[in-house]
Order: C-alpha cells, then sequence, then structure tokens
C-alpha cells in the first residue's frame, strides 16, 4: 500500500505535485467538456501533462458535480468551465428519499472517472490520485450552501441526515476509485472552510474519519480559502495530508502540525501561475521553498487546481522552480 507520509519522509528532495487536470485540455486541443464525459480523452490529456512535466504524482481533472450528478442532480455542463450545480433540491429529510436507491457506480460520468483512472493506472509509475467530493460539500451541493450554513446554527437535523446519505455515496465512490487503481484519495472540502472548529467536527471530521476507516489507501483533505482555524481538526481525521490553498501560510502551519501528516501547497494557481510570468512563478516557488526549508513532511504543490488556460511555460518553470530548490537544497547550496 502507497503511503503519502513515509514516501515524502524517505524521498532525497521534496516531492513537486501541482493540482493540474484542466490545462492538459489545451495539449490535446480539446474541450473540459469532452474530457469530463470520455475517459479516453480524459486520461490522453492527464498523460500529455504527466510526459510534459514529469510530476511526482497525478491527478486527474477537479470536478466537485460528479457524485451530485450521479444523484441524478441537474448539473450544468460549459463548453470549457468547471460543472456546475444548478438544482439544490433537498429541503426537509423526506426529500432525501429520492436518493437512496441511486446506483452512482452505473452513471456514465462516474464510470468515466473510474476508467480514467484505470487509464492512468495501466500508462504510468508513478503514484495516481483521485478526487472525491467531501461529505459536507456534498450536502451543500444538494441543499445550498447558504442553507446548509445556516441549518448547522437553527436546526442540525437536515444537515446531519443528510450527511448520513452522502458518507455513503462518497465511500462507495472512494471505494470503486480504489479499485480502479488510485493510490491516493484527495478529499474536497471546500464549504467547511465556513464552519468552526467545532462544527467543523460534528459536520464534516467526523464524516470524513468515517470514510476514511473504510479504505487501505492514504487520504488528503483539501479545502479552499482560508482554513488555518480548522488545521488541528483537519488534522485529527486521519489524513495524511492537508492541501491547503495559497492564503494559508505553511510556514506557520509547520510548527504545530505533527510531522506525520504532509503539508501540501500552496503556489497560488492564478497569480503567478495562470496569469504571472515564469520570473514570477520562479519567484514565488522560491520563496515558498525558503519557508519550508527542512521540513520533511512538505509536498510542493499549487493551492487549488490549475485554470485551464494556465500557460504551459509557467507549470514547467513551477516544476523547474522545484527541481532545481531540491538540488539546491541537497547540496546546502540555498
Amino acid at each position: 500500500m502507497f503511503d503519502l507520509a513515509e514516501a515524502v519522509a524517505q524521498s532525497p528532495r521534496t516531492l513537486v505535485v501541482p493540482l493540474m487536470g484542466f490545462p492538459g485540455a489545451n495539449l490535446t486541443q480539446t474541450s473540459l467538456r469532452d474530457n469530463l464525459f470520455d475517459a479516453e480523452t480524459h486520461a490522453s490529456s492527464i498523460l500529455a501533462l504527466a510526459n510534459a512535466h514529469h510530476p511526482d504524482m497525478v491527478f486527474p481533472m477537479m470536478d466537485l458535480a460528479v457524485e451530485a450528478g450521479a444523484l441524478g442532480v441537474y448539473v450544468d455542463f460549459p463548453e470549457n468551465d468547471s460543472p456546475t450545480v444548478i438544482e439544490h433540491s433537498v429541503r426537509r429529510v423526506s426529500d432525501l428519499a429520492r436518493f437512496r436507491d441511486a446506483d452512482i457506480l452505473t452513471h456514465p460520468r462516474l464510470v468515466s472517472f473510474l476508467e480514467t483512472l484505470r487509464h492512468l493506472r495501466k500508462a504510468l509509475d508513478i503514484p495516481v490520485a483521485a478526487y472525491v467530493t467531501g461529505p459536507f460539500t456534498l450536502a451543500g451541493l444538494l441543499i445550498g450552501a447558504k442553507q446548509i450554513a445556516e441549518a448547522t446554527i437553527e436546526d442540525p437535523t437536515l444537515p446531519l441526515k443528510t450527511l448520513d446519505l452522502t458518507t455513503q455515496i462518497i465511500s462507495s465512490y472512494a471505494a470503486a476509485c480504489v479499485d480502479a487503481g488510485a493510490d491516493l484519495i484527495a478529499y474536497l472540502e471546500p464549504m467547511a472552510v465556513m464552519l468552526s472548529p467545532d462544527s467543523f467536527e460534528q459536520f464534516s471530521g467526523v464524516f470524513v474519519s468515517r470514510i476514511l476507516s473504510q479504505l487501505d489507501v492514504p487520504g488528503v483533505l483539501h479545502i479552499c480559502g482560508d482554513s488555518t482555524h480548522l488545521i488541528p481538526n483537519m488534522c485529527s481525521t486521519g489524513v495524511q495530508g492537508l492541501s491547503l490553498d495559497a492564503v494559508v501560510s505553511l510556514a506557520a502551519l509547520r510548527k504545530i502540525v505533527p510531522s506525520d501528516i504532509v503539508l501540501m501547497g500552496n503556489i497560488d494557481p492564478v497569480s503567478p501561475m495562470a496569469v504571472g510570468s515564469v520570473e514570477d512563478v520562479w519567484s514565488d516557488v522560491t520563496r515558498l521553498r525558503r519557508e519550508m526549508e527542512g521540513a520533511r513532511n512538505f509536498v510542493l504543490s499549487t493551492g487549488c487546481d490549475l485554470p485551464l488556460d494556465t500557460p504551459q511555460a509557467n507549470i514547467a518553470a513551477f516544476m523547474d522552480a522545484g527541481r532545481a530548490l531540491t538540488k539546491n537544497h541537497a547540496e546546502g547550496r540555498d
């Protein structure tokens, strides 16, 4: 079994793993919509990125609408933008009944993502990761972000009942991802950033832990925005890694995060990666490298998935800067 913390600690250099999926569509001259529906297209785009930039791990394209769509919720699919859940139909506990018999593992898009993992696992000799939506975020997609936030304070019955359902759904999908060849599962829980630490424990952490306990592969928890207030709670879920956004100070967190939990991040995916220059990328990577000097639980990554139009030159600069700095570190020439 792949062990993330052990792989990072034992590596002679810092692992370099940008969260990149969408820019692969430009390499294969395909649309995002084609990639997110067709496994061969999707895998070809990710393999094109892997062959061009040689990361230490690959992720598929990030899509928060896979599980919701498999449950029958209406999803909008732009040609070249992220799918968006536009139906929030759960208003009372009885509304959950329509989802209880859903066989998500037969849904075409979910099947496509599983087949993409199989293609990647067969073609690559580096770790292959999978994304699943986090339990609170999937519940929020069913209920609505504003509505679930209010309900956690006013009456938690509906969120908790919905979380029981979403945890079952995500557990099933995550297990299928492992069967398809995933070495690691990343849990995308962006809506959890609005929770207090106590609320996170009640409405996210305990459910993430429940899913993790059913799998034999490590987990990484990804929360967008400033999740600094949640870091101790995130660590206690049982994940082996935290994937953190650019607004979070990794330098401050390295003092409080246990050494066996990997910090992944956290170069801004927009600026410098999507709109900055090659020199901007080098500058930001160098800054982060110096802040994390000597940390044995650090993976150089981006704060979130890279936008579609991220220049390939900037991705190459990210990889080159990461490898240059680890060479310098190894030789004591910082």
